[in-house]
């Protein structure tokens, strides 16, 4: 396999693991309305999504097909996190902000060492020096930092006791 065809499969891979990130911030920006931590998470469904458009004109630029099998493995995989993390399962709706929390930190996370990357490839790869992945990185880093703090919050939440 070439490495052309190598970062065409990484790239499709983290696109649909960040189409399932934009569902999973929307739904979790949906639980959260209302609430202190709303500010927190800002636009952060906004945000991600922008990363997919930007990943998506990456695609494009380096001229690479979207795979759609992995794009439905990502929805798939949201869909599933969506059933196996309600409160129903967890009998708290604590545990499930803090599950749902965690599951989407790990998507960011996993989104921060993506860029990260791509900026150690940028040399060998001109078509990425037009895209700004130090503000996407530093995004993801944000992004990161606000997760964080909702999570633990969660779980202070889920696992303490009042009285």
């Amino acid at each position: 396999m070439s490495a052309n065809e190598q970062l065409a499969t990484y790239l499709n891979d983290h696109l649909g693991g960040a189409n399932a990130g934009v569902e999973m911030a929307r739904e979790l920006q949906k639980d959260v309305e209302g609430e202190r931590d709303a500010d927190l998470l800002g636009r952060l469904a906004e945000e991600i999504e922008e990363d997919v458009e930007t990943l998506r004109a990456l695609l494009e630029i380096i001229g690479i097909t979207r795979n759609p099998v992995k794009q439905a493995a990502g929805w798939l995989a949201e869909k599933v996190q969506r059933v196996t993390v309600g409160e129903v399962v967890t009998g708290s709706a604590h545990l499930t902000r803090l599950l749902k929390v965690e599951s989407l930190s790990l998507g960011v996370e996993g989104k921060l060492g993506f860029w990260l990357a791509l900026m150690e490839v940028t040399a060998a790869n001109p078509q990425l020096a037009g895209i700004d992945l130090p503000r996407l990185v530093e995004r993801a880093r944000d992004q990161r930092r606000r997760l964080e703090t909702v999570r633990l919050d969660a779980a202070r939440r889920a696992f303490t006791t009042v009285g």
